[in-house]
Order: structure tokens, then sequence, then C-alpha cells
């Protein structure tokens, strides 16, 4: 029986964290599998997060697993989802290392991962001063000379929000522009400079942007660089026959049930909102749910 729960959470970082504290405070038995590798674990600093601004992604996540695990019904487990199914009796989840759990009911709150950029320095920079969202780290780069990286209408509206912050902008569409004539003119009126030369390199210090060097040969001085990355999930989301958004989320409907009975998902999986304050906030209403749902089936 130790390997029968209540509940399985994949994803032990902040939504998950989150939705095992309300579960282990409604004493229900919960699991919370993790592998050890967020995307943020980079990032020296989280932002706009109330009673936690500027403290280390890290050390908010360690001071909440221990606060999680002192619910005595909450369990982690350290590893890697392999295989997601499910069975008459609920789900199963079997680990890389070959040992499986069940569960009535699943949480997905497993994140994302970013397919960095085959551009040499982009990786190291990721997360410290190449960034994805101006609420998370625009204000520490107020005023600086920044660059976005992205294309078309997507580098059109978020060029909107950084354009507030920082005057001394431009735009690197690595290739070709595609923003339509419109788009381009706002750009100019607002003295954004679009530069389509391909990047070869990001030169830094220690994750700190120095220049974009081109393939050309030129070269760009730059203090911080926004961009707007694919992402892939990290879980193998046909395990369960999920249905996912046209930008590639979980599809979730306002109690953050899948398409999936019994499987909720919380957390970037679902969401472009990427930030710790909105994961906390997710993973506490989806294990309100949850537990609703249980209580619902056990009355």
């Amino acid at each position: 029986m130790k390997n029968n729960f209540d509940v399985i959470i994949i994803g032990g970082s902040y939504a998950g964290l989150s939705a095992g504290m309300s579960l282990g405070r409604s004493l229900r038995n919960v699991l919370i599998i993790d592998s050890g590798k967020p995307c943020n674990r980079q990032t020296p600093h989280s932002h706009n997060f109330l009673t936690q601004d500027g403290k280390a992604p890290k050390e908010i996540s360690e001071i909440a697993k221990d606060q999680v695990l002192k619910y005595e019904t909450v369990s982690f487990f350290e590893g890697r989802v392999a295989k997601t199914s499910q069975n008459s009796e609920g789900f199963e989840v079997e680990i890389d290392n070959g040992e499986k759990f069940s569960a009535k009911k699943i949480i997905l709150a497993s994140g994302v991962k970013d397919q960095i950029p085959d551009i040499k320095g982009f990786a190291e920079c990721w997360g410290i001063s190449v960034i994805h969202c101006p609420y998370c780290h625009g204000y520490e780069v107020k005023g600086k000379k920044t660059g976005i990286l992205s294309n078309g209408d997507l580098a059109f509206e978020f060029s909107k929000l950084v354009f507030n912050l920082s005057k001394d902008l431009s735009l690197f569409t690595n290739g070709e522009c595609t923003l339509n004539e419109e788009q381009a003119e706002r750009f100019s009126q607002n003295k954004i400079n679009i530069v389509e030369d391909e990047i070869k390199e990001i030169v830094h210090e220690n994750g700190n942007i120095r220049k974009i060097v081109f393939k050309n040969g030129s070269e760009k001085a730059l203090e911080a660089l926004y961009a707007k990355i694919p992402f892939e999930q990290n879980i193998n989301t046909e395990d369960l026959q999920l249905e996912l958004t046209e930008h590639g989320f979980i599809k979730i409907d306002h109690f953050h049930k899948t398409s999936t009975d019994g499987v909720f998902a919380c957390g970037d999986n679902t969401t472009m909102m990427r930030s710790v304050a909105n994961a906390v906030a997710q993973g506490n209403f989806t294990g309100a749910i949850v537990n609703k749902e249980l209580s619902e089936d056990g009355f």
C-alpha cells in the first residue's frame, strides 16, 4: 500500500508544492515527484512576489518544500517520470528507475523545457541577462541598453511592454523581419531600431551580457536581452491523451481540469504567464479543487 496515493503531483516546484500544501492540509495522501531541474535554475533573483521579492528562486522552493513536508500525509520523491497511464483504479506513474506509483488523481505541475537557440553564449545568459518576462525582471534592467529577440506579431505586442521600461531599445529578428508595414512604421516612430542580421554570439561575463556579435562581423553593445523562445512540455502528454492549446500549453478549464477526467494541471505548463507568484496561486487553487472532488467521491 505504500505506493498507493490519493493524489500524485508530477513536478515539485512552486505550483506542485503549493498544490501539495492545499492537499496536505486536507489530510490527503500525496506524493510529489520532481526531477530537480526547474526552468529558472540559473535565475539569481525572483521578483514580483509579495513577501519574497528579491530572493533566489532556489531559496523560495527550499523553504516551500520544508514547509509542505511538515504535513505528515505528503511525501516527496526525487526522480523523472518516464510514463503515466490510466487504469480502472485511477492512474499509474512509472519512474525512470522502474518504480511505480498509483493514485486516484493526477496533478501535472511539470513545467516546460525551453528550447535554447543555437547561439553561442545564449544558454549561459538565460535567466540572468537574457530574460523572458518584463514583470519578473524588467524593473532591474529599466533604462538600460535593451534588446528583444523576436519577430512578427509577437515581437510587436511584446515590444509595447518593454518600451515602457527602456527607450534605448532594439529589435533583433535574427533574419528577415516579418513585421507588417504598419507595425514597422510604429517602431520607426518610437525610434526602435530593427536589426535583421543573424546573430553569431552573445558575449558575456558570468552570464551578464556585454554585446551581440553578428555573422556579418558587426556588433551591438547591450545590457539586457528579452527573448521569446519556443518550449516543449516536460512530460509526454500523449500518455494521458491530453489536449493542448494552439500555443502548446496543456488545455485546462476554469477548474484546472484537463481533457482527461481525473487529471489536472497548473503552473508554467498551462499558461504564458510564467512567474513564481502565478504558479503558487494556480497550485493552491488546483489542490483545493482536487480535494473537493475527492471529498465528493468519498461522502
